[in-house]
């Protein structure tokens, strides 16, 4: 079991005035169930899976619920929508109860709490692994956040971007672990270093299976999978691109307003994430038009049933997913979003902080140039917000300077811990 860095977070949160009831989502298998259990070991669990005792926990009172169970861990809640009623009457009447509510088809779970918890209850997210978690051998391990967070967090760039990173304890290993990321990806299960690489193959395709089979049937009601599961392929083959759902239509033989919805199901299920196109400025022609990403690299290549050397599009997919992973854990108010303009210019990743933004091109080269920052230059003239510092990710080992305010760093060694 790994380490997880969203645990502090949880338990300083629940221990609050606005954390008696917190509701823990994210996609399928990325170890909600085991991260509570074990960060709090001291709540009573109790599972509404089994449909013989879920009629006894509904016949229970608010009184009941705080005389039993004042405190407890309540998962596979969507199953039982009447609970929620109970729960939300207990932690009215009394403030010193506390719940944490978990579910396997996390999208009935969201929208019966948005429904009747609205104001009351704390949404926290589960991805999977980071690479900082990735690293940790055992639940007691603690994980160091990685250069890119603690950067963000000091903002002083000049105190990262130096020395020698194939140097540094530690670099290799992540090298490795990125290897292994862009094949496999990220999900809790398949970090088992006995797991063979047949064995991972296998649990991605069944991971497949179990989604569509229980998360989009509970999410659309569809009577016929067939048209999702070709939606998502064809998907699977444009991460990293401008999604058009127009050619999605086409490609998966689908209504035009039905793409869009296939989009919106695997965005809710924390399949996929939309990067939003930043188009501020009205005196500059911008692309409008949102970019695809998967989440996990190894669940895309899974649909796909690809193995093997990945292409530019799926790299860029796989590091943006793990930014996104890691600063979602560490709370950082940033919004994210991808950046085209009309004559071409185009930047992979545009960060947004309060006091400015950090553009990021992700290269999967092995030697960086001084080309590879050309669309990072000189962005003062579009964007509303200075540039703190823009960045060049890829495989190149090199720590260089491409320009003022602007550094090529190694993917292993700027998202490692």
């Amino acid at each position: 079991m790994k380490h997880r860095i969203l645990l502090p977070y949880l338990r300083q949160k629940i221990a609050s005035k606005f954390g008696r009831l917190i509701a823990l989502t994210g996609a399928r298998q990325t170890g909600k169930t085991t991260l509570i259990r074990a960060g709090f070991p001291d709540y009573p669990y109790i599972s509404l899976e089994d449909p013989v005792t879920r009629p006894d926990f509904a016949a229970l009172s608010a009184a009941q619920w705080h005389h039993q169970y004042p405190v407890a861990i309540l998962d596979e809640v969507q199953k039982l929508p009447s609970l929620i009623e109970s729960i939300k009457a207990t932690g009215d009447l009394y403030p010193d109860t506390s719940y944490i509510l978990l579910g396997s088809s996390q999208i009935l779970l969201l929208e019966k709490i948005r429904e009747s918890l609205a104001g009351r209850v704390s949404l926290v997210e589960l991805y999977p692994l980071t690479f900082p978690e990735m690293l940790t051998i055992s639940w007691e391990d603690s994980a160091q956040e990685s250069k890119m967070v603690r950067w963000l967090k000091s903002g002083t760039p000049a105190d990262f971007f130096s020395g020698i990173p194939r140097s540094e304890k530690g670099y290799a290993q992540v090298s490795r672990l990125l290897e292994e990321y862009l094949q496999f990806g990220a999900m809790p299960a398949l970090a088992d270093p006995a797991l063979h690489a047949e064995e991972k193959y296998g649990w991605l395709r069944d991971y497949i299976q179990t989604y569509l089979q229980r998360d989009v049937r509970d999410l659309a009601n569809l009577r016929e999978l067939e048209p999702f599961v070709r939606a998502q392929k064809t998907l699977a083959g444009l991460t990293g691109q401008l999604l058009n759902t127009a050619e999605l239509a086409r490609a998966a033989g689908i209504a035009h307003a039905t793409a869009r919805r296939f989009v919106n199901y695997l965005e809710l299920s924390y399949q996929v994430v939309l990067l939003s196109p930043w188009f501020r400025n009205p005196g500059k022609r911008l692309a409008k038009t949102p970019k695809v990403h998967f989440l996990d690299p190894g669940v895309q290549r899974a649909l796909l049933a690809r193995r093997g050397a990945v292409t530019g599009n799926e790299f860029e997919s796989a590091i943006i997913a793990e930014i996104y992973k890691q600063l979602k854990t560490s709370r950082l108010p940033v919004e994210f979003y991808h950046l085209h303009t009309a004559d071409g210019r185009q930047v992979d990743l545009l960060l947004e902080l309060e006091e400015g933004f950090v553009p990021i091109e992700i290269k999967m080269s092995e030697r960086v140039s001084p080309a590879d920052a050309r669309h990072l230059r000189e962005l003062s003239v579009i964007l509303d917000k200075p540039v703190l510092h823009a960045l060049v990710l890829s495989n190149d080992g090199r720590l260089l300077s491409l320009g003022e305010k602007i550094t090529a760093a190694p993917v292993a060694w700027f998202l490692g811990g």
